[in-house]
């Protein structure tokens, strides 16, 4: 297939515009451009054929069966969207008076209420524009807590099963990381107890972990970490397996974010759009950025005025329109469905993971909540490893999973199935890792060469993550 500049013809254009009013420009003259960008020069038809013929060749959720572990890529419902796209949520400017702004307002209001009933927590900030933003943000409260108290403790504790971007937060937020060693896919409580001192200032955790295994010692943990003065933040990303079953208010988390774009159906990839909503206990409420929302009768507002607050945290008041699609699902599946989602979603992955350990190693064979993790270790004589694997699921015209994470198993190959696909799907997807180990019997350099039947074949990834954008200069 032709790149956009290839099809290029000098002259040719897909549009028609009137004649310049005769006025002098609003720009001044240093800031206006010296020469013509380097766009593709395409008729209508071309572009429209172009981008049509382009998305047929992605893999995505509305097309695909997209077991990405570890990042909950579920449908989306399309009424969503449509309610985003309303002129009156579409169309609205974040500098617009109060009063202009109400059904807004109330969106976040109720959507900040349906997260703290969902999850236990005692206030919520709705700014953090993603996962990772609402962790430093997470952290960012927990140092101005300690500082309250007069503390300046150094070090965040995390285990070996959270989430990647657990230690990178901690480490952007300026602090020591130390790691906590699991044992049979659970974290080790004595190793906890040897990292835990006056110097800790918080403990994160992701539970479920990213072994797809609940943390069953919860409680336990989380008194540890109170009695060292510490603060337990939550990872939020795996909230769709427990949501409606359990809450971490009630467990003891302190601080827990959530993946709006994970958890409650909303865009997920390409660099966003998102959000992650950070939730706190009433003890660390003052912190939160601002602004935040308040009711009085029934009339909404922005209050500033939190003289302990972090600050802003994200332009405006974060990503709107991605809590408004939020907002709409919470409403759509009431109490009833969240509990459902969580259920079927573990329903999902433990039926997923019963048939494919008769076939792949699985090295914590446990009852497993939203997902589960194989390892791909048992064929490294045939020279195939779980990259082979993942690409060669591309020819089936499947996305592939997470591989070579958590760190922890050997050629890692994390599997998520969702609540939201069907046993008939879910069968397929086994029967073909089935006949891709049958082809690492019969003819390992079929997998090992894979992809075979797409428009891109195996890539130089190693290139492709240092130099991701190459220039490409338009022929004349």
């Amino acid at each position: 297939m032709e790149l956009i500049f290839e099809k290029t013809k000098e002259g040719r254009k897909a549009y028609t515009l009137p004649e310049p009013a005769k006025c002098e420009p609003g720009v001044p003259d240093k800031y206006l451009r010296r020469n013509l960008t380097n766009l593709p020069e395409v008729s209508e038809l071309q572009i429209v054929r172009h981008y049509t013929n382009l998305s047929k060749r992605n893999i995505g959720v509305d097309g695909n069966f997209y077991p990405l572990g570890s990042c909950t890529m579920k449908y989306n419902p399309k009424v969503n969207e449509d309610i985003a796209a309303l002129p009156g949520f579409a169309k609205l400017h974040p500098l617009q008076k109060e009063e202009d702004v109400q059904g807004a307002l109330k969106v976040m209001y109720e959507l900040e209420d349906m997260l703290k009933e969902v999850s236990g927590m005692d206030a919520v900030t709705l700014q953090p524009a993603a996962g990772a933003h609402g962790e430093f943000t997470g952290l960012l409260i927990a140092r101005a807590y300690h500082n309250s108290k007069g503390r300046t403790p150094t070090k965040v504790v995390v285990p070996d099963t959270s989430h990647g971007t657990n230690p990178s937060s901690a480490h952007i937020a300026g602090y020591h990381v130390v790691t906590v060693k699991s044992k049979d896919g659970n974290m080790d409580i004595e190793d906890l107890k040897a990292h835990l001192n006056e110097d800790t200032a918080v403990f994160m955790i992701t539970n479920p972990n990213t072994l797809g295994l609940f943390e069953k010692n919860i409680e336990e943990i989380a008194k540890l970490v109170h009695d060292a003065g510490a603060l337990m933040y939550m990872d939020g990303a795996n909230f769709n397996a427990i949501m409606g079953v359990t809450r971490p208010g009630d467990f003891g988390v302190d601080i827990m974010h959530f993946n709006l774009h994970k958890t409650f159906a909303t865009p997920h990839g390409g660099g966003g759009p998102g959000s992650g909503p950070v939730g706190v206990k009433g003890h660390l409420a003052e912190f939160l950025p601002v602004p935040v929302v308040r009711k009085k009768g029934e009339t909404y507002s922005l209050d500033s005025n939190l003289p302990k607050s972090i600050g802003k945290v994200k332009a405006f008041y974060g990503n709107f329109s991605i809590m408004l699609r939020a907002y709409c699902y919470l409403r759509m599946i009431g109490c009833e469905g969240i509990r459902k989602v969580s259920e079927m979603a573990v329903l999902n992955a433990n039926y997923m993971k019963e048939l494919l350990k008769k076939h792949y190693n699985l090295p914590y064979d446990k009852i497993c909540k939203h997902e589960f993790v194989l390892s791909i270790n048992t064929f490294k004589e045939s020279g195939v490893r779980a990259l082979d694997i993942a690409k060669r699921l591309l020819d089936y015209g499947y996305h592939p999973p997470t591989i070579y994470f958590p760190l922890i198993v050997d050629e890692a190959f994390m599997l998520e199935p969702t609540e939201t696909e069907d046993k008939e799907t879910l069968d397929l997807f086994v029967e073909t890792l089935i006949r891709i180990k049958q082809e690492i019997q019969d003819s390992p350099d079929t997998v090992k060469n894979a992809p075979l039947n797409t428009p891109v074949k195996r890539l130089d990834e190693v290139t492709a993550a240092r130099n991701p954008v190459l220039k490409y200069e338009k022929k004349r």
